[in-house]
């Protein structure tokens, strides 16, 4: 903590000189809204982007401690499920480090998403208590707060509105600093906290009703609580709704305070003000922004809706229809009466200029893609496939309708963390080659592919790739009680658990390497190392049974004589970002697998590569974009298109097919039917069989052969070391174009219209 507060010191002028430049130079703010921030640890960011780490350590050295053990002591805050909440956080990092004046606006979780654990193999979910100690790097913005209201009716006179909430709470700010590479601009992360309206009825405890007397303040409490509460009752759907609305209306209330503190007219917002929605979760932000436009500066309705177009943009991640939110009209009705108001003017004022529109209301939902689509001027993709599919797919026909509106962005990551300050190694070999300027210019590790035939600076390539697999191989042993060989290929697969990322065929040609080992013992086989993480949604059943198998599986193969220093899998418990820094910068292999045309992006595979990884993966996703920068012979190429995918699916009787053409495949599926991993209860694992059997929507199946072929290839690539190097190093010096500084620069340009202060970029200069 007390090392924590020195280096908040540090940073607290930067902080407060950035905000004043902004209102000195009249600048553009861009306001990102996101309903996930993966911050992970800050500390080792603050101590980087301040250029610190050599008096931190020597400081912490001389007290008698250890440097190491002290940063790791901070809580890892799982204010995110993984690849979106991470995405915001890189992007935070990289408007700081571009100077562009931002606030990041979310929800100051109580409890992130929740801690895992594996009991018999099976998910266990237990609270996650970030703030068990107290938190170092935000301050508490007591005289920032804003009244949001629930419920209620809405009454009309004189042509105007007003809403009157039957309930409500207080959304009070937190902030924390978040500053850029070399300290030279500070911007804010503000995430709000529920309070109640009145803390606590008196009245209610003098009568000995204890628990009604401290009803506002739970109630006010459960809003803020947890990440993602599981929305398959009424109950948590009203939640959720309520979560969306609380820090969409507390950031838009936020922003609009500052632009009328600053003397701007209402109408001149769009100049000043650029909002970014981060999926569907903020998208009643264009409805909000028009009641308070309306209802609060008398804006005519009509003006109102063209000035929130002007100042919205929406990011898509996902092509899911089940990612893309639809609340029961009847919710709406009984949540947030007026903006359900609202939203009939928008789609009536949608289908009269554009007759035959596709409906934001529909069969009694509110269909929230379909509106932050409407009330953007800006959409955006995250990569070029899933760009293009967002105008071929979800939003086909308001593309026909907006041509124009559907922009790419592909996804970054900022070198920051995922490279300078995850992979000291890597990053020691690389500044003695180039300096230090390829942190805020990652495009200058192009110049290491000059070093792929250079042997003494492969050989201490494989030494850092080495040192990290050694780090690694400790770590587990420690945690998980494995034992690894550093020299093995750590093969790695960590994402959220999910049918399309498809950690299952990960594990089915996993069983089927186990049964060629054992049928061919003498052969020269690659020695593997199977890693997996993540985490399953609580509701999510068929997920948590794929974490339950590769647990069974593991456990199995493990212990199997046979295959002993061959083969082992690992699946270490509570995923997270700090886990990620671990296995990223060690991993040889990366999965990066889905079935294509499901992945929006990924930025994990951009992580792995960018760390000395080579990708074994579908054209999905950033994939493609990854290929084409590496090179195809720097990558593990295999399986369907998406096109291709959609052509299976309507072919009859498409996933028993390919089973009963595969013998390989029919015999690991018989196994696991059998019980062989679960002699316990053999029929664990029946329904999941025969999903693959009728159901393989995600064609596991399909592309298993394909799969099972390609990592082949990678083993008798991985058995010339210096050749998998050099092809490892090509894929970290292709890597600088998949900076989040790249992606923030698109933005800025494409979409927000918004760039640093004057001041800020003579300092960067």
């Amino acid at each position: 903590m007390a090392l924590s507060l020195v280096l908040r010191d540090r940073l607290v002028d930067v902080w407060i000189d950035s905000t004043r430049t902004t209102e000195t130079n009249s600048s553009k703010r861009v306001y990102y809204l996101s309903m996930e921030f993966l911050i992970g640890r800050l500390i080792e960011d603050m101590i980087s982007n301040l250029g610190l780490e050599a008096e931190a350590r020597d400081a912490m050295e001389a007290l008698g401690q250890q440097y190491d053990t002290i940063v790791h002591d901070e809580p890892d805050a799982a204010l995110g499920n993984g690849g979106l909440g991470r995405l915001a956080a890189c992007f935070m990092d990289s408007l700081a480090t571009l100077g562009i004046p931002a606030f990041g606006y979310g929800i100051r979780y109580e409890h992130g998403l929740f801690e895992q654990s594996f009991v018999e193999g099976e998910q266990a979910e237990q609270p996650e208590t970030w703030l068990s100690q107290r938190h170092a790097w935000e301050f508490e913005r007591p005289e920032v707060h804003h009244s949001i209201g629930f419920g209620g009716h809405v009454s009309h006179s004189d042509g105007r509105a007003t809403w009157h909430p039957d309930s409500g709470v207080v959304a009070t700010a937190f902030d924390t600093p978040v500053v850029g590479w070399k300290g030279e601009w500070g911007n804010t992360l503000r995430l709000w906290s529920a309070k109640p309206i009145t803390p606590f009825d008196l009245d209610s405890f003098n009568r000995g009703d204890y628990l009604a007397a401290s009803r506002s303040e739970a109630l006010a409490r459960t809003i803020s609580r947890v990440l993602y509460p599981d929305d398959t009752t009424e109950n948590g759907k009203e939640l959720r709704l309520k979560q969306e609305y609380f820090f969409t209306a507390a950031s838009i209330m936020d922003l609009l305070r500052r632009h009328m503190d600053e003397q701007y007219d209402i109408r001149a917002l769009p100049d000043h003000v650029a909002i970014q929605l981060n999926d569907t979760h903020p998208a009643i932000a264009g409805p909000e922004l028009v009641r308070l436009l309306v209802d609060e500066h008398g804006v005519p309705l009509p003006e109102a809706i063209a000035l929130a177009r002007r100042c919205l943009a929406y990011t898509n991640h996902t092509l899911l229809p089940e990612a893309l939110e639809r609340w029961p009209e009847s919710l709406f009705a009984r949540v947030l009466p007026r903006h359900l108001e609202i939203i009939r003017v928008i789609e009536e004022a949608q289908q009269t200029e554009f007759p035959g529109s596709p409906c934001i209301l529909e069969h009694g939902e509110i269909r929230m893609g379909e509106l932050a689509f409407v009330m953007a001027h800006k959409v955006n993709g995250v990569s070029a496939l899933h760009t293009e599919l967002v105008k071929e797919t979800v939003f086909a026909d308001l593309h026909r309708i907006h041509p124009k509106r559907i922009v790419n962005q592909t996804n970054g990551i900022t070198p920051r963390r995922w490279l300078h300050g995850c992979n000291p190694a890597l990053r020691g070999l690389i500044n003695d080659q180039l300096g230090e300027a390829w942190v805020s210019d990652l495009e200058q590790l192009t110049a290491l592919k000059a070093k792929r035939t250079d042997s003494e600076f492969i050989a201490a390539f494989q030494q850092a790739k080495r040192s990290n697999k050694v780090a690694l191989s400790n770590w587990i042993g420690e945690t998980c009680g494995v034992a690894l060989d550093p020299d093995a290929m750590f093969d790695v697969q960590i994402k959220r658990i999910h049918e399309y990322k498809r950690q299952l065929m990960n594990l089915l040609e996993t069983v089927a390497l186990w049964n060629e080992m054992r049928d061919d013992p003498d052969r020269d086989w690659t020695p593997r190392v199977k890693i997996f993480g993540g985490k399953a949604a609580p509701g999510y059943v068929l997920a948590k049974q794929i974490i339950h198998l590769i647990n069974d599986v593991a456990r199995v193969v493990n212990a199997d004589p046979a295959t002993k220093g061959r083969l082992k899998i690992v699946f270490p418990p509570n995923y997270n970002v700090t886990m990620a820094e671990r296995l990223i910068p060690a991993a040889d292999l990366s999965e990066q697998i889905s079935t294509a045309g499901k992945e929006a992006s990924g930025t994990g595979n951009m992580k792995f590569a960018l760390n000395g990884a080579l990708t074994i993966g579908t054209l999905d996703g950033a994939n493609v974009e990854i290929r084409d920068h590496v090179g195809s012979e720097n990558f593990f190429l295999f399986g369907l298109t998406a096109s291709e995918v959609v052509d299976r699916r309507r072919q009859h009787g498409f996933s028993r097919n390919a089973i009963e053409a595969s013998p390989r495949l029919q015999r690991v599926l018989g196994q696991i039917f059998e019980g062989l991993f679960s002699p316990e209860d053999p029929y664990r694992y029946h329904g999941l069989i025969g999903m693959l059997y009728d159901h393989d929507h995600f064609l596991v199946t399909c592309d298993f052969d394909s799969y099972y072929d390609t990592q082949r290839r990678a083993d008798i690539v991985f058995q010339n070391p210096q050749n998998w190097a050099s092809m490892a190093l090509m894929n970290t010096a292709s890597m600088g174009w998949f900076s989040s500084d790249r992606t923030i620069r698109g933005y800025a340009r494409d979409i927000w219209q918004a760039d640093a202060p004057s001041s800020a970029l003579e300092r960067s200069a």
